[in-house]
């Protein structure tokens, strides 16, 4: 089944559901930006006191009539709370803000979409006031707007809207956290993604090992894979059509790419050898990937549509999980050749190999920063921890510390970071998210266990 799309995204001012009397126009979602000198808030992303005591409320979203509509959240007052409560959850989650939300908030009427009671919210010490509305279509669809406004000011910060399929409400909540978020923070957008993962299921000598998907905040979930061969490290495509992973059936493995529009799957490699981490270029053209042959694993690349395969590194030991910067032109990986796992840095062509990790322990793992200023890791001295530093292997700082703490993956906009963790007596694994203050962390919900988490990148 195709995946549902957004059918229209943007409205323009003018659109055509402004000509009934009363109704909210929804116009096109700004570009991120940071805050207008007057919008009366200061600070930066690093320090979060200014954000966190910022008293952002967030009622239900109005509607001009109770209808049903074939979302799953039921008619259009039910869905403007649970839109409502999509968004206020968004926002909570990120760390960044401590947002109130529609159960301890009056629903304000249709009418004041666009003219909020500003004194009502002040009395309630609501700084900032995010409200729309919700209207289901004739033809099915569900529009919804959202505003932006700074209360003490009595000011319009920001508005957008979006008319969606039933099933793609929660896409419109998230598009309009992203809205929030970036106007606030100053700060790229990241809730509107989605996370691919491997579902475990089982005793910890026979696990099942499945290829699954989910929202950001983990609803819509859904398995890709039977679980008859195993599946593991999974990555998006830059354009989100597809999912690369790694399957190992009756001990061959195979690199699949699985199309998530006919949902169908292409094999790229299979090989008698063992093959590790599969992982994209930036622009999709090229696949990297590791093999081990007589003993010595090396990492090498291939063309995305398939071809001939080209050896980047030929080092003794192991060399594996490589990760290209965002501008495709460096590649991060780990590798043995100094005598234990540490981080390495190379051109995309495998020229001018260098390592970047000198922490003391094992550093494994390492995913480079969608915003190219970091490099996320896996630091194992003891137990096994997610840490941070420079492309150039300064600056380090752990971000967890728990016992057995792995494969990190970014939020679209850098700041965010998924990881699993697997519990020390029963094996048990689950995906956790941390922020790069290290202070918000948190464990994201799944039906069963998870592990290899990838973020992908914004949806289109």
């Amino acid at each position: 089944m195709k995946l549902p799309v957004l059918t229209a995204l943007a409205l323009v001012l003018a659109a055509p559901l402004a000509a009934q009397q009363g109704v909210p126009s929804p116009v096109p979602a700004p570009s991120p930006a940071a805050p207008a000198a007057d919008a009366g808030l200061s600070g930066a992303v690093s320090d979060e006191s200014d954000w966190q005591d910022l008293g952002i409320a967030i009622p239900a979203f109005a509607t001009d009539a109770d209808v049903p509509t074939q979302a799953s959240a039921g008619s259009t007052a039910a869905l403007g709370y649970s839109v409502a409560a999509v968004i206020t959850a968004d926002l909570k989650n990120n760390g960044l803000f401590k947002p109130t939300g529609p159960d301890a908030l009056p629903r304000p009427g249709f009418g004041e979409v666009q003219a909020p009671a500003y004194d009502g919210w002040r009395s309630r010490s609501a700084e900032m006031l995010v409200q729309g509305y919700v209207r289901a279509g004739a033809d099915g669809q569900v529009t919804v707007g959202c505003y932006l406004y700074d209360v003490a000011l009595g000011q319009q910060l920001a508005k957008a809207g979006w008319t969606v399929a039933p099933g793609d409400w929660r896409r419109a909540a998230h598009k309009c956290a992203d809205m929030v978020y970036s106007r606030l923070s100053g700060e790229s957008p990241f809730f509107d993604s989605r996370i691919a993962y491997i579902a475990e299921t089982g005793p910890k000598d026979r696990r099942m090992k499945r290829l699954a998907i989910m929202d950001s905040d983990g609803a819509n979930h859904r398995y890709l894979t039977t679980g008859q061969a195993t599946a593991l490290t999974p990555r998006y495509s830059p354009d989100y059509k597809s999912i690369l992973y790694l399957s190992y059936f009756n001990g061959q493995p195979r690199i699949y790419i699985y199309n998530l529009e006919t949902n169908t799957q292409r094999l790229l490699l299979s090989s008698q050898n063992p093959v590790f981490a599969p992982r994209w270029s930036p622009d999709g053209k090229w696949v990297l990937y590791s093999m081990a042959i007589a003993g010595n694993t090396d990492i090498y690349k291939l063309p995305s549509a398939g071809g001939a395969s080209v050896k980047l590194t030929d080092s003794p030991g192991i060399d594996i999980g490589g990760s290209f910067s965002p501008d495709g032109g460096r590649i991060v990986f780990e590798s043995d050749r100094s005598g234990s796992q540490q981080v390495y840095v190379m051109n995309a062509d495998g020229t001018d190999q260098k390592r970047i990790s000198f922490f003391g322990g094992r550093s494994a793992t390492p995913e480079w920063s969608p915003r190219g200023d970091q490099i996320a890791f896996t630091h194992i001295a003891g137990n096994l921890r997610i840490g941070v530093m420079s492309p150039a292997g300064g600056e380090m700082r752990y971000l967890t510390d728990s016992w057995q703490d792995e494969a990190p993956t970014w939020a679209p906009n850098g700041r965010i970071i998924q990881f699993f963790r697997t519990a020390r007596t029963s094996g048990k694994t689950g995906i956790w998210q941390v922020d790069l203050t290290g202070r918000n962390e948190r464990k994201l919900d799944t039906p069963v266990d998870g592990s290899d988490p990838a973020w992908g990148p914004l949806r289109p």
